[in-house]
């Protein structure tokens, strides 16, 4: 089999392992030089930031033209490995929740609480000014590291707002035993003046790559980035598909009876605070915020009027996705009637039912008016959930090669064992190092090192199933070779690492 690549470039390695002689010294070396009490070496935020190339998604293999006529016992190639989307999306969320810069260069606080690593999740003035619309306050967003159990979160800070009563916290304690699959959950809030002024931050769970539904849905580029759920009528007009927004209105309605049980009220149902996590999986953020804040000046936050209004707000995104605006609501008899064109009278009706200013809506009466969408739901959310189960099933004990080449990494070169300097050149143990010359030390007609992951890895999945297939081991003076089977090289291992973990021979 011809070789991949004749260097590790393909794989995101560089073999040049030489540093630059104008590096910069480590945060740790410069306080030693300088006679000052060295850093925590697992936290100094203002460390180095070197740049670093992203993963080249590009390189990977494209998808073979489509197989027809396969044998039962044949397989793809793909078959054997994860999705590159679903790769790709998984590294993206990685990279994103890794991302860091030094405090000093962004204008932020080295640690707020017990809280380090800040970093802005808003980059444009455009978004700030939407957030801040909504609570009244400028605000500002950031994911950080606790310093408490080394998890990321969000710091939803609320700028310039003084809390003069400490009770009002008492909503946070009441959100914290809420457990909700669709309402991200909260798990503090305090305030600070790290950021140079009265600050209130709440911290929520962090879900890296998330949009608001606004972004996706309500601005052109995030219309240009989907392709199935979004359909162009024949004038030209493009909506979302209804199978999307019931799918949104389950997930809503169980939140809102969720919340509505324990007594509270959701009250930040709006494009803005309603994050996308992944395909048609959505959460509520930045619950208990206004209970807190309007907990001076309201006697009951948490009032049936305030529980009236989420199914307000409830109707009011739901026209919103539907005709593509936040402010459809402004315009109710047009956009009812582009609904009535354009989505069935189920959707219509429970439109309207959400947004009439009828009292004592009940949460129960509305799962009544979608049940048949619960089911559809269920049954999308089953087979989404076998998907990913079917990937988790590839990988399964997908660190077998990596137990084998461990245990060739303790016998082979060992300098003594059991008093016997040359344990790991003779008997059992030489067939070993042979065999690890055959898989890595391979050269070609000219001399030039072989670097053949696909042989490497052949070898490997052979010797870990231990079949009788044979293979000619040449010893590097090439005076002597011996022709043995995977399952002999196996049992070869497997004798030698029960030596060395039983201490003797």
């Amino acid at each position: 089999m011809s070789n991949m690549t004749n260097s590790f470039s393909t794989f995101g390695l560089s073999t040049d392992g030489s540093t630059s002689p104008e590096q910069a010294q480590s945060p740790t070396q410069m306080m030693a030089s300088m006679g000052m009490m060295q850093p925590d070496p697992y936290y100094y935020m203002n460390a180095p930031v070197f740049a670093r190339q992203p993963l080249q998604y590009h390189l990977y293999a494209s998808n073979a033209p489509p197989v027809s006529r396969l044998l039962p016992h044949h397989r793809t190639i793909q078959s054997f490995f994860m999705p590159d989307n679903l790769r790709e999306e998984l590294t993206q969320r990685n990279e994103t929740t890794l991302m860091s810069a030094p405090a000093h260069d962004l204008g932020l606080p080295q640690e707020v609480h017990v809280y380090h690593s800040l970093y802005p999740l808003q980059h444009s003035q455009m978004a700030m000014s939407e957030v801040s619309s909504y609570f009244g306050y400028p605000t500002s967003v950031y994911k950080a590291v606790s310093s408490a159990d080394g998890r990321t979160y969000v710091l939803y800070r609320i700028d310039g707002f003084r809390l003069s009563k400490e009770r009002a916290m008492s909503f946070v304690e009441q959100w914290r035993k809420v457990q909700h699959c669709n309402i991200i959950s909260i798990h503090e809030a305090f305030t600070t003046r790290a950021f140079g002024d009265s600050s209130l931050v709440f911290v929520y769970d962090y879900f890296p790559c998330a949009r608001t539904l606004h972004d996706v849905y309500m601005t052109p580029q995030g219309q240009m980035s989907l392709q199935g759920e979004l359909r162009t009528k024949k004038n030209g007009k493009i909506i979302l598909s209804e199978e999307t927004i019931w799918s949104y209105i389950v997930q809503l309605a169980s939140a809102i009876k969720t919340a509505h049980a324990a007594g509270l009220a959701l009250r930040s149902i709006d494009p803005s605070k309603i994050l996308v996590t992944s395909k048609h999986r959505i959460r509520i953020n930045c619950v208990a915020a206004l209970d807190v804040m309007d907990y001076e000046t309201k006697d009951s936050v948490c009032s049936t009027e305030n529980r009236e209004q989420d199914f307000i707000a409830l109707g009011k995104l739901i026209l919103a996705l539907a005709c593509g605006s936040p402010m459809a609501h402004q315009h109710l008899p047009d956009c009812i009637e582009d609904i009535s064109q354009d989505y069935s009278e189920d959707l219509r009706d429970v439109i309207l039912y959400l947004i009439t200013s009828e009292e004592d809506k009940d949460v129960d009466e509305l799962v009544a008016m979608i049940a048949p969408h619960v089911l559809d739901e269920i049954d999308r959310s089953q087979s989404y959930n076998d998907s990913f189960e079917n990937e988790l099933s590839r990988e399964l004990e997908n660190g077998r090669l990596v137990r084998l080449l461990i245990k060739m990494g303790f016998i082979n070169e060992r300098p003594e064992f059991d008093m016997d300097p040359s344990w790991s050149e003779t008997g059992d143990r030489y067939i070993i190092k042979l065999f690890r010359d055959y898989v890595f030390h391979q050269v070609d007609e000219n001399g030039t090192p072989v670097i053949d992951m696909v042989h490497v890895l052949t070898c490997l999945n052979k010797l870990d199933a231990g079949l009788d297939e044979k293979i000619m081991l040449m010893s590097r003076d090439e005076q002597s070779c011996l022709i043995v089977s995977y399952k002999e090289i196996k049992n070869c291992i497997i004798a030698a690492f029960k030596d060395l973990t039983s201490g003797r021979k």
